[in-house]
């Protein structure tokens, strides 16, 4: 009775949307609406016909478009995170190294985002990037450029705005670890005359790996299928799954093919997600 709510809804919002989406990726595409066949067709005798194809599979393995859009996700979702990993540790540390009143007032900082609408920051981004912008207009007045710098749509304002939304999501888990850890290691570190360096690379660093695999999981899976933010600040040519799963559905209306798509991201990430949950096993365990 205890997991019968959560499991419910579970079954009714993600197992069963799942399952619709499974059953219109094996139709195929119609002129009609819905634009895609029925599972049962008709037949003149009075009986039924399965329409089941895997066509929109087909396309996916055969198109190159389909194939780039993929390695071009997981490449920049695990550029933002080794980004986010490099700028949020030693920020994480700052944090949990602070003194009450100061750690209060960085986690405060850090969430503060989270109060605006993520559309309206991406929104804000593009305003600043464009050739007109604020970035653009203070380098023309410190002398840095002789022109306006083609800042928006471009590959890097898609990486720009991958890592500010989702910095804050590999700080948070990485705080949580690094607040908890116990200042006598490095005492006892610092006493047996091992150097600072050394004693983040053999001390802080190992005990710290649930919080980097936290992190780093909650920042990949988001990036990987980000829609807003390569539609707003990359370009026309910006490959990324989310952006070419919404023009499959709205724009080219073709369904199946859509599904297909959304199917096979959602199986990369549990793979994905299960290799995480077994390198938190394996550090735990070490």
């Amino acid at each position: 009775m205890v997991i019968g709510a959560p499991l419910a809804w579970l079954l009714v919002f993600f197992l069963l949307p799942c399952v619709i989406v499974a059953r219109i990726s094996l139709a195929e595409p119609r002129i009609a609406q819905p634009p895609y066949s029925p599972l049962l067709e008709s037949r003149a005798d009075g009986g039924a016909t399965l329409v089941v194809t895997t066509a929109s599979y087909r396309t996916l393995i055969e198109d190159e478009l389909y194939l780039a859009a993929y390695f071009e996700s997981l490449r920049m979702a695990a550029l933002a995170t080794l980004v986010c990993l490099l700028l949020g540790y030693p920020m994480a540390w700052r944090m949990a190294r602070a003194g009450p009143r100061w750690r209060a007032a960085l986690l405060l900082l850090v969430m503060l985002p989270f109060w605006t609408s993520f559309l309206l920051r991406v929104y804000a981004w593009s305003a600043l990037l464009n050739r007109h912008g604020v970035v653009n207009e203070l380098l023309l007045a410190l002398g840095i450029v002789n022109a306006p710098l083609e800042l928006l749509h471009t590959p890097f304002a898609v990486q720009l705005g991958l890592v500010y939304a989702y910095l804050p999501f590999m700080i948070l888990p990485l705080y949580a670890t690094l607040e908890r850890l116990d200042e006598e290691f490095l005492e006892a570190a610092a006493d047996l005359g091992c150097p600072p360096w050394r004693s983040f690379v053999t001390v802080v660093l190992p005990l710290s790996l649930p919080g980097v695999l936290a992190g780093c999981a909650l920042v990949f899976v988001p990036a990987l299928g980000e829609f807003v933010v390569p539609d707003l600040l990359g370009g026309p040519d910006t490959l990324m799954i989310g952006k070419v799963l919404w023009d499959e559905f709205f724009a080219n209306r073709a369904w199946p093919v859509a599904s297909a798509i959304a199917l096979i991201m959602l199986a990369l990430v549990l793979v994905l997600m299960s290799f995480e949950r077994w390198l938190r096993v394996r550090v735990r365990s070490s």
